[in-house]
């Protein structure tokens, strides 16, 4: 998967550290110390919200710790699934914000049909840090991505965005300032329209160039180029940096 990867032009790769659950903490890290090209993030999905204990925070503070470790996440929010109650999904949103700050990390955030309250969490508990982060696999609308810019997050999309009925992402992407877009695959899941039913991999994130491409009038090499170059800007990364463009691949 990884040679594939380099295949396809991907040389840089953020490993999201959610794994399974709170047990995996560490999920992303292993990748990051073996390969030089892929950075790691720890953090707890919403989903698994309701598992996190004292000693959970307590290993995500020193894992974040990890000089391969560039970012706190995927944390925040999912109220279409629901899978942990939304009072504890706030509660731990709220703890690894905390943790993030004093890590001096930005934050990957995941965001399902709860934008509202993630953004006013964000605004009420991160914007004063000035540490910024990613508004991950975006799915809303251009004056919630506004929101998200002038708090100083990013806004990254992901293989949905490449899907025949998304055209209201893809006008997202072309009404925003193209400095502030990433694009990602979210592996495994969300794989691209030509690979749609198959599990995504970091090779497939060039089609996702493709549709950014498609509606700014740009070929997908001049996306590629310039989202890389924001990706290694927004984490202060230089050719061959230890630690401290790119899929974000969950682990």
């Amino acid at each position: 998967m990884l040679e594939r990867a380099r295949a396809a032009g991907v040389t840089t790769l953020l490993a999201i550290g959610s794994g399974p659950g709170p047990e995996k903490l560490h999920a992303a890290i292993p990748f990051a110390e073996q390969h030089d090209w892929i950075y790691a993030t720890v953090g707890t999905h919403p989903h698994e919200a309701k598992e996190l204990t004292p000693a959970h925070l307590e290993q995500l503070a020193r894992l974040a710790q990890h000089p391969r470790v560039i970012a706190y996440g995927e944390i925040g929010l999912d109220y279409f699934y629901d899978h942990s109650p939304r009072e504890v999904q706030q509660r731990v949103f709220r703890e690894q914000m905390e943790l993030a700050a004093n890590a001096k990390l930005p934050i990957v955030i995941h965001c399902r049909d709860a934008w509202s309250d993630c953004l006013d969490m964000l605004e009420q508990n991160w914007r004063s840090t000035g540490l910024g982060g990613i508004l991950h696999c975006f799915t809303s609308t251009l004056q919630d991505a506004k929101r998200g810019l002038d708090m100083g997050l990013m806004i990254s999309f992901a293989g949905n965005s490449t899907y025949p009925k998304a055209q209201n992402l893809r006008d997202v992407a072309k009404a925003l300032p193209l400095e502030n877009l990433l694009i990602e695959t979210d592996s495994p899941f969300l794989a691209p329209q030509p690979y749609r039913g198959k599990r995504n991999e970091p090779a497939y994130v060039g089609e996702v160039a493709k549709a950014i491409g498609s509606v700014r009038n740009l070929a997908a090499e001049e996306v590629a180029l310039a989202t890389a170059e924001n990706f290694r800007r927004f984490f202060g990364l230089t050719a061959g940096s230890p630690a401290k463009s790119a899929a974000a691949e969950r682990q």
